[in-house]
């Protein structure tokens, strides 16, 4: 996993510098640009700071610009309010504390009763990871029949059947990578966050190179398209809520618009599921063995 702990903030801006055209941005693109994206020089002087101090920046040597700096900087990366938001915590990152041993996360007995009681509408429980801690009845039937149905980021990416599962697959790529990135905000010691971004890296070239981007897309609302094998087409509104007393945990509820086609897929989906154990409200995370050392069979 290519992190360097010790720049964490340099690597964000040279990410998101590249990113950036310079045509856009009203400056010649020219024949002899060797590098992706605007130059160093150039971000500097749209941020109006000097070219050293940025170059300081982006190499690790300078690690506590001024917010004022930072706004400047997010402004001429042109980034959004998340991503903002993300750069000045790069900026004044949290003192690091000892970390606890990893323990397997639970929902809390209330959730999931409360999840139970939504027969109509599909919830899961997410962890940082975007791992699927729990779900009611039909949030497990709409995820269910594929290798990685507890894993949602594995999902995308390592699925046989995602694309066919998510007919707008480049836009949830893009949004999952975004949404991990922002669910572990600065914590890249999480050895979950290791593991699973290691074997991706591996073993997917458009995971990598969108991990590479720096994208911070916090899931909070959408409209996402699915092709379910049991009852096709679906387009489901999500609304993202933190659980309090669970930091890192995240509720995702769906629903269907009112009188809509996707709301009968819906309810045809709980009708076959209707028989479906108790139990069906609680999911323990899935157990993933972290890719073999070079050697290792």
């Amino acid at each position: 996993m290519d992190i360097d702990r010790e720049n964490l903030l340099g690597q964000f801006l040279r990410a998101r510098r590249e990113l950036l055209r310079p045509e856009d941005l009203g400056m010649p693109a020219g024949p002899r640009r060797r590098v992706a994206g605007l130059r160093r020089e150039e971000v500097a002087q749209l941020a109006g700071v000097s070219a050293d101090y940025y170059v300081r920046l982006e190499q690790g040597r300078e690690r506590t610009p001024s917010a004022q700096v930072v706004d400047a900087l997010a402004q001429a990366l042109e980034l959004e309010e998340e991503a903002v938001a993300h750069l000045h915590r790069l900026a004044r990152p949290a003192p690091r504390g000892r970390r606890t041993p990893v323990r397997q996360e639970r929902v809390s007995p209330s959730l999931l009763r409360m999840m139970a009681a939504w027969s109509h509408t599909p919830a899961v429980v997410l962890d940082g990871c975007l791992t699927v801690l729990a779900s009611n009845i039909l949030g497990e039937a709409l995820f269910d029949g594929h290798t990685y149905s507890g894993d949602l980021v594995r999902l995308v990416f390592l699925d046989p059947d995602a694309r066919d599962f998510y007919p707008d697959w480049d836009r949830v790529a893009l949004n999952t990578v975004g949404g991990l990135r922002a669910a572990v905000g600065t914590d890249y010691d999480d050895p979950r966050l290791i593991e699973v971004v290691g074997e991706l890296s591996i073993k997917s070239e458009t995971f990598r190179r969108l991990w590479a981007r720096h994208d911070i897309r916090q899931k909070t609302h959408e409209t996402k398209r699915f092709r379910h094998p049991l009852v096709g087409e679906l387009t489901l509104d999500y609304e993202s809520l933190t659980v309090n007393g669970a930091p890192g945990q995240q509720l995702i509820v769906y629903q269907a618009a009112p009188d809509s086609p996707s709301e009968e897929a819906l309810s045809l989906l709980g009708s076959l599921t209707a028989d479906a154990p108790a139990n069906a409200t609680r999911r323990e995370p899935a157990q993933h063995q972290p890719p073999p050392r070079p050697g290792q069979s």
